[in-house]
């Protein structure tokens, strides 16, 4: 096989490529698209878009604590170590400080940014493009999607940008990210949305927009904006075993930033929704054995009592399928859609219950800091010994609850069930993390009180040509989730 020369001589033989195309096509000539290599370039772009991108500096004042050193008694450096480092402890102020981004998105100085930017910062400087320093006061934060809104007075109307839908913005679009990396401000860099809807596990809303625009340390809570000169996501965090980018950068996507940005603007805190469940991802295991064709949807587990669910009629071991007429595909698509739901509106939410479709109105309520969302992952402490009057199915060891479980303290009183009093090492309930002292609520979404009741369940299951069996566990708290377990002939 013959080389390819490279340099100049490839743009030779490229278009000798294409004109031989074109000669055996006839007429036809099909030439690249016009942006097959990039934007010629963003000059103008970055020009108009440059004066509304800041750089934040903040600075927080900790206490410094200095080492108590003396020398030893009788040394001749006894009175210089007592002059440099006298007998009490000093503590001193100290100032700590850090830099990231923002961008203005209303001329009377309204800044968006991240949260972690300004966390427990004393002090918010704003610094814009012509050297202009301004005092910024921070009017409203969320932990929850890392963003924070600040506040600047200036004599005049200040440059911004305005926020676009991250919704329109496909795999593949071009990007460009303006911000302050390492310090250097002004830094504008270019790239594509490599991906859509990001999970990287910092949140209970990730939805990420990933690009490969260069993002580093100090670009957080800058802007990404699309070729319309919109912003679509804030800059927010990379994945680098460097600490520069690499090409991984990820951004809130304004499809979720917006109405974030709008309650703390308006109210300085967010007002989202609460449905009062904790939820379950549906595997194909549970799926089948919940007569789905495919897995969706969130399986509930827990339901907060008299929450807005438990108030609907929303039971333990539905799957909710759709929201307020989003469809659910997922399990984390159902805080997302919820949180976006204006408290106290009432919407319809279509489940499955028990292999058939229903439709429950719900109110929705606000969600506080303390409600729980997702499921809880306390272990169940184990039992030492297993009583005698006990029966073995599944590899589970099972035995009624006694006055006795109750009256220890270890056991809540709305727990109902059976108690597994040990696990067979190597089954398929061990495999699933099943442990001695979880109570076995309900086989096949039917409740059992009794060893008995659990065999009666399987046996029922078998004759209905099922190879697998779904079981609802609750810690000896009451929290409670879902496993599959294969019926063993």
């Amino acid at each position: 096989m013959n080389s390819v020369p490279v340099g100049k001589t490839v743009l030779g033989y490229a278009a000798s490529l294409a004109m031989a195309f074109s000669v055996a096509v006839g007429s036809i000539a099909i030439a690249p698209p016009a942006n097959a290599q990039g934007p010629a370039s963003v000059a103008d772009l970055s020009e108009k878009l440059i004066g509304a991108v800041v750089n934040i500096s903040t600075s927080q004042k900790v206490k410094q604590r200095r080492p108590n050193l003396k020398a030893p008694e009788g040394s001749p450096f006894q009175d210089f170590f007592n002059e440099l480092f006298p007998d009490k402890q000093q503590e001193g102020p100290s100032t700590r400080q850090s830099l990231g981004s923002g961008f203005v998105i209303d001329p009377s100085g309204i800044i968006v940014t991240n949260n972690h930017v300004i966390a427990d910062a004393d002090e918010v400087t704003a610094n814009f493009s012509d050297g202009t320093k301004l005092t910024a006061e921070v009017i409203g934060k969320d932990t929850k999607t890392d963003i924070a809104i600040l506040k600047v007075k200036s004599e005049k109307p200040l440059p911004f940008v305005k926020i676009g839908d991250s919704n329109k913005a496909r795999v593949g679009d071009w990007v460009l990210a303006i911000g302050n990396p390492f310090g250097f401000g002004r830094t504008v860099t270019i790239g594509i949305v490599s991906a859509i809807g990001r999970d990287i596990n910092s949140g209970p809303y990730d939805n990420y927009i990933q690009t490969d625009a260069s993002i580093n340390k100090g670009n957080s809570g800058g802007p990404l904006f699309n070729m319309d000169g919109e912003v679509i996501g804030i800059n927010t965090a990379i994945i680098s075993p460097s600490g520069g980018s690499i090409g991984l950068g990820f951004a809130i996507p304004t499809s979720l930033a917006s109405h974030v940005i709008e309650q703390l603007e308006q109210f300085g805190e967010t007002r989202r929704g609460w449905l009062g469940v904790q939820i379950q991802t549906v595997t194909e295991e549970i799926g089948e054995t919940l007569g789905l064709d495919t897995p969706r949807g969130a399986l509930v587990g827990d339901v907060s009592p008299s929450g807005p669910a438990e108030n609907a009629g929303i039971k333990s071991g539905d799957v909710i399928l759709k929201f307020d007429g989003k469809d659910i595909a997922e399990m984390r698509d159902l805080p997302k859609v919820v949180a976006d739901t204006p408290v106290d509106k009432e919407v319809p939410v279509v489940i499955l219950r028990k292999g058939k479709e229903e439709t429950i109105t719900v109110k929705v309520g606000r969600l506080e800091d303390s409600d729980k969302e997702v499921a809880s992952s306390e272990q169940p402490a184990q039992e030492d010994e297993a009583p005698a009057d006990t029966d073995k199915v599944l590899g589970l060891t099972l035995r009624e609850i006694t006055p006795e479980d109750r009256a220890s303290g270890d056991l809540g009183e709305d727990v109902k069930g059976v108690l597994i009093v040990e696990v067979e090492p190597g089954s398929y309930a061990a495999d699933k993390g099943i442990e001695p002292g979880e109570v076995l609520v309900e086989v096949g979404q039917e409740p059992v009180a009794t060893p008995g009741d659990v065999v009666a369940r399987i046996d029922a299951l078998k004759k209905d040509g099922r190879k697998s069996a779904l079981l609802m566990l609750s810690t000896q708290s009451g929290d409670l989730r879902f496993e599959v377990l294969r019926i063993e002939e």
